[in-house]
């Protein structure tokens, strides 16, 4: 006799085994009609599941959130049964959900274009219309191998194969097509709707391996309603309009070659962009009472098996071998370790603590070049990184003072909001429960204290301890996780790091990780796409050019470059025989946010004609007015 407790706290008992949709038809016909899954002890199932024991029951509809990912899980199914009907004898493989859509892998001999979408697209459409239920069953293990094998789907029989010995072999079927798949499923094809769209295809082998068979990846993106499709198409052409490669090449910002992958080369304008944010950082890591330090980038494995980090980290990390010297050495993949080795020299009293210890530390770590992305994902970067030694009744303080440090660089740099996500002791870790238990502690009764308001990100902490996560949101909705702050009661243990406290005693101090960008190349990666390179005058790689319109004014237009020059602004002087139209086009192109034109009529009157990015209309403003204006206008917020 099931006792199914709902969320709100009342229960309903039956005589037997009960479905999910028999329990909603009980509650009303409007939840009836409305769930399509449901929550049984945590678990998302099939509404036409048994239930046949007592239960917390919680029925989802399309307004939550986790119809999204059923939504697109049966989105490929429907996409793997219209390309089997389509072209007969294609092979399916495996057909996940993933963030924003879904994709299915199919084996044939000639793989599949985008001038295919349109006919699948149509199929689909007709699956969905048909509203075929989604149907369980449970197959034996070799009945199941046999099947597939039959059919000549060669893929499914290896999967199944190799499913551990206990695992239950489910089908589902939808009308007469039907896949290996756990589940769990809508009520039927109809629930899936027709907010979906094919995006793209890509080669990938099967199970990864290039020694196996290349497949054909159809990649679609699917929603709850045509509202969500279209804002994430609008997301998605945004977002190319803003990609900061193209950005990169056309402000002549950067760019990136095969002799060096994954690492740099910053051109002038963009070598400017990215001084102007490390000053920036530094004076606020100033007033804020850091000590800056370099530490070298190679240094001996000793350090980082001591560390943990070559267990932990190796795959990841660069090796060089000193073989007159019999050493093998590693480029650093971060900077801890290394900043350790500063506290450690000589002898520490408490009265030091907190010592705020910062580093725009060059690392390097290895990523597999199918995962390198512009600048946003390289192998060679600089971490704005700080240690924060303190003790266990400094946390708190510490925790609040960062905090507020993060919060005010962010809102220099055009972000006004943040989330925060707690992430808690990783499965890989080093360190006992009980130093877990203590590090996770002291975050929170941190962040209580601190006023910081958290979601959690479980099984995501560092190796070493748990860690705050902050996640900005871009203009286009886009959420990027850059700062982090992080409790460390293992690496001052394991590097025996220590002071001597009031009792004259030697302690461990605390360590706290922290960073405000991440990576100084993410991050600007960040603020390009952000602002589209249309920044805000005090990171423009050019503040102002000057643009003549006669060969005359060329000796004005110089003097003008001159004073601005003066009075700190980054300016370049066009005095091209070119036609003004086309020196504007070119630099507006170029996003440089503000043109002064100047002719005879200006030289005379000592005037310019100031325009600005975007901007169709010129302001005629006294020379010296207009230097005084865009002199203030090019500070930085710190310095204002």
């Amino acid at each position: 006799m099931p006792a199914i407790t709902l969320p709100d706290g009342s229960v309903r008992r039956f005589d037997g085994a009960v479905t999910g949709t028999t329990v909603a038809q009980s509650i009303g016909a409007g939840l009836a009609r409305a769930a399509i899954a449901m929550e049984v002890d945590g678990r998302l199932m099939d509404i036409g599941r048994d239930i046949d024991h007592d239960a917390h029951v919680r029925f989802i509809t399309r307004k939550d959130t986790e119809s999204l990912e059923m939504i697109r899980h049966d989105a490929a199914h429907v996409l793997a049964e219209a390309v089997q009907s389509l072209w007969p004898g294609t092979q399916v493989t495996i057909g996940p959900s993933i963030e924003n859509g879904f994709y299915y892998d199919f084996y044939r001999n000639e793989p599949f274009t985008p001038e295919d979408f349109p006919r699948i697209e149509a199929r689909m459409r007709e699956i969905i219309d048909a509203n075929t239920p989604f149907t369980r069953e449970t197959w034996p293990r070799e009945e199941a191998i046999r099947f597939f094998e039959d059919r000549g789907e060669r893929f499914k029989a290896e999967l199944i194969r190799d499913l551990p010995a206990d695992e239950e072999i489910s089908i589902y079927r939808q009308g007469e097509w039907l896949d290996l798949c756990r589940g769990p499923h809508l009520r039927s094809t109809g629930d899936i709707g027709k907010a979906f769209r094919l995006m793209k295809v890509a080669g990938a082998y099967w199970r990864g391996d290039h020694r196996n068979p290349m497949l054909t990846r159809i990649y679609g993106t699917a929603w709850r309603d045509q509202k969500e499709l279209d804002a994430h198409l609008h997301q998605l052409e945004e977002a190319e309009r803003r990609d900061h490669r193209r950005i990169g090449r056309e402000m002549d910002l950067f760019h990136i070659q095969e002799e060096a992958v994954g690492q740099i080369f910053w051109h002038p304008k963009g070598w400017r962009l990215y001084s102007v944010l490390q000053d920036y950082m530094r004076r606020a890591q100033t007033r804020n009472g850091y000590q800056e330090v370099r530490t070298p980038q190679l240094v001996d494995r000793g350090l980082w098996e001591a560390s943990g980090h070559w267990d932990k980290y190796r795959e990841h990390m660069f090796i060089a071998t000193v073989e007159d010297e019999d050493k093998t050495l590693a480029l650093k993949p971060m900077n801890c370790p290394c900043h350790v080795q500063i506290f450690r020299h000589g002898l520490r009293s408490y009265r030091e603590l907190p010592l705020r210890m910062a580093e725009f530390g060059a690392c390097h770590r290895y990523e597999p070049s199918g995962a390198l992305h512009g600048i946003m994902r390289v192998r060679g970067f600089t971490q704005d990184d700080a240690h924060i030694f303190c003790t266990d009744d400094q946390i708190a303080d510490e925790t609040a003072r960062f905090v507020r440090m993060l919060s005010a660089v962010y809102k220099d740099l055009g972000f006004e909001h943040f989330r925060v996500k707690f992430a808690d002791r990783p499965e890989q870790r080093a360190g006992d429960d009980a130093t877990w238990d203590r590090a996770e502690n002291a975050l929170k009764v941190a962040c209580d204290m601190a006023g910081v308001e958290y979601e959690y990100n479980p099984g995501e902490g560092a190796f070493y301890g748990p860690k705050l996560e902050f996640v900005l949101r871009d203009a286009i909705g886009r959420d990027w996780q850059c700062g982090t702050l992080q409790v460390d009661y293992v690496l001052p243990e394991r590097l025996d790091a220590s002071y001597v406290g009031e009792d004259s005693a030697r302690h461990r101090p605390v360590m706290l990780h922290r960073a405000i960008l991440g990576s100084f190349e993410r991050f600007l990666g960040i603020l390009i796409e952000q602002h589209a390179g249309r920044f805000p005058m005090w990171l423009a790689p050019v503040q102002v050019v000057v643009a003549s319109i006669v060969t005359d004014a060329e000796p004005y237009a110089r003097e003008v470059e001159e004073k601005l020059r003066a009075a700190g602004l980054v300016v370049e002087a066009d005095v091209r025989n070119e036609k003004i139209n086309a020196k504007i086009r070119e630099h507006s192109l170029a996003r440089v946010p503000v043109i002064l034109v100047v002719g005879r009529k200006e030289a005379e009157e000592r005037t310019v004609a100031l325009r600005r990015l975007g901007g169709k209309a010129q302001d005629i403003l006294p020379l010296d007015e207009a230097v005084k204006a865009l002199a203030h206008e090019a500070t930085p917020p710190d310095l204002r």
